[in-house]
């Protein structure tokens, strides 16, 4: 299956960046005004050197004009950029003694005045409060190296950049897990409605003649009680499947940085690629039937697409050891946990379970398929496999397998 990839753009942040543009725009303007019209405490031209001034105004116009898609979304904002953009503003700071002698004497406006302002809150958009705060405090530091003997103002001026900019970037870092909360809120509801509209589709037709096949074969016998045995465990099947959940699109939440997006992506089951990931609930369902229950969470549970098959094989070889030493009419539960570090999944049985010393024996009389089927799988995922049985009580096998595996050294052998 083709990899197919929809990008759905969250749009709480999109007002900041566009908010970010016009600031850049006005602040800009407002700086060549205030270099053109402003005078000093004397009521005098500002500049003494005003070839520096109209120089790095020129240069700070086209500068600001030319970046404006770099401003746009977080995704066309980047590392770079941010780092060019706060040298601009760093260096206007600067230069503004060169330009203008009495700067130093009294709290005026630097070259690009509140124009600075925009270049933090740049980084302050794309990467949060930390960004905000590295920013920050280079344009403090540049402040007070221009002012020379900086007063109260300067150091009232430098903190309350300071702090607004690392509260904007802590706002921006909430509202970026508030999208995707709702994203996933929203996903969680738009399978819970496409699953009910399927079960009542499938119990208003399949199920139904499943039921009737099963009813009329058993009411005829002979060989049509047969085929109505075999519809009835068909319809089981289907009920189990339909109630524990039809496995929905996997969606992926991006990193905050990269532009909070939301990616809802079909993963090619042919073959891992470079950071393919796979959803082990799609791996999973088809063990579902009227002598196998599978309890599953709500949301996606993302592997990278060989540990998933690697779990999932290990899966399907404790299966096997059910039907084959528990009977043809035990039943099994497959059961599902997704933790922050690693995935659990517990096969457990209702069979006369195992009596002790019989795994050692069977290794030791070369029956390896638990030692290599479901133990050296997980052994080379990074992972762990934990088998309790009593006598009598049936058997359990926990499969343990992190989100972040060590490299495969090799695929594992069969089952017996």
């Amino acid at each position: 299956m083709a990899k197919r990839e929809r990008v759905v753009r969250m749009s709480v942040e999109l007002p900041l960046w566009r908010a970010l543009t016009g600031y850049r725009v006005l602040t800009m303007i407002y700086a060549v005004l205030l270099a053109i019209f402003g005078k000093d405490n004397v009521g005098q031209q500002r500049f003494e050197r005003p070839w520096v001034a109209v120089a790095y105004l020129a240069f700070l116009f086209v500068w600001t004009l030319a970046t404006l898609p770099k401003v746009r979304s977080a995704a066309s904002c980047t590392k770079r950029f941010l780092v060019a953009d706060l040298v601009v503003a760093l260096t206007g700071i600067l230069l503004t003694p060169l330009a203008d002698f009495d700067s130093q004497s009294f709290d005026g406006p630097t070259l690009p005045s509140i124009w600075t302002a925009g270049s933090v809150l740049a980084f302050a958009i794309k990467g949060g409060w930390r960004w905000a705060a590295f920013a920050s405090t280079f344009v403090a530091v540049a402040n007070i190296i221009q002012r020379g003997e900086p007063s109260r103002d300067t150091y009232h001026n430098v903190l309350l950049v300071w702090v607004a900019s690392i509260a904007i970037g802590y706002v921006v870092e909430v509202a970026r897990a508030s999208e995707r909360t709702l994203a996933r809120a929203l996903e969680i509801e738009a399978t819970t409605r496409e699953r009910e509209r399927l079960a009542r589709d499938i119990h208003d037709s399949v199920l139904q003649v499943l039921a009737m096949v099963q009813r009329r074969g058993t009411a005829i016998g002979g060989e049509a009680a047969e085929l109505g045995r075999m519809a009835g465990e068909q319809e089981v099947a289907l009920r189990t499947l339909v109630s524990s959940g039809l496995v929905p699109p996997t969606r992926v939440s991006e990193d905050a940085a990269e532009g909070a997006v939301v990616r809802t992506v079909d993963v090619d089951d042919e073959g891992p690629g470079d950071g393919a990931v796979c959803d082990l609930r799609a791996l999973l369902a088809p063990h579902a039937g009227s002598r196998t229950s599978f309890a599953e969470p709500g949301a996606p549970v993302l592997l990278p697409a060989e540990s998933a098959r690697e779990l999932a094989a290990a899966v399907s070889a404790a299966l096997d050891n059910v039907r084959v030493h528990a009977g043809p009419d035990a039943q099994a539960w497959i059961l599902v946990e997704d933790e922050p570090d690693e995935v659990i999944v517990t096969v457990r049985d209702d069979g006369p379970g195992i009596p002790e010393g019989r795994l050692a024996q069977a290794e030791g009389e070369g029956r390896l398929g638990v030692a290599l089927s479901i133990r050296g799988r997980l052994r080379d995922l990074g992972g762990t496999a934990e088998l309790i049985s009593v006598p009598g009580q049936g058997c359990e096998v926990e499969l343990k397998v992190p989100k972040a595996p060590k490299v495969s050294r090799g695929k594992a052998g069969s089952a017996r």
